[in-house]
């Protein structure tokens, strides 16, 4: 999100997508998404845009879809990359002959957030930090 220098700030930014139903079919899309600051730890995220479903029966359609993400998005000082989890509704409407209408209700979780236990791990087996071993 562009635009933010604290986590109070507004962000705006694109959004890419890549989407399968059951591997039957492909969906690619994007749009623009706005960060709402409404609580410091749980923004609120809109995203507006577009898409394209390709099914081998229907051939291409296009598409307008819309999403709310309410979760963990966090501002990062020192990288550029944040971790997000959250909640999201979805709702996607198709232009083309087979006049798709989708609502999508799920939950998005980072994949960072699951390797964190082996990360745990993996560092109690190594003997943790370096920087908190006692010096001799």
């Amino acid at each position: 999100m562009f635009g933010r220098s604290k986590v109070t700030d507004f962000g705006v930014g694109p959004y890419a997508e890549v989407m399968t139903h059951a591997f039957d079919e492909v969906q690619f899309g994007a749009g623009v998404s706005t960060l709402f600051p409404v609580l410091q730890a749980l923004p609120l995220v809109a995203s507006v845009g577009g898409y394209g479903r390709y099914a081998p029966m229907q051939g291409l359609e296009p598409g307008v879809a819309g999403a709310l993400f309410w979760g963990s998005r966090s501002y990062n000082f020192h990288a550029s990359y944040v971790m997000a989890f959250g909640l999201l509704a979805q709702f996607r409407y198709g232009l083309g002959p087979s006049r798709e209408t989708s609502i999508v209700i799920g939950a998005q979780l980072d994949l960072v957030a699951l390797s964190l236990p082996f990360q745990l791990l993996f560092n109690a087996v190594r003997g943790g930090s370096r920087d908190t071993r006692p010096v001799r």
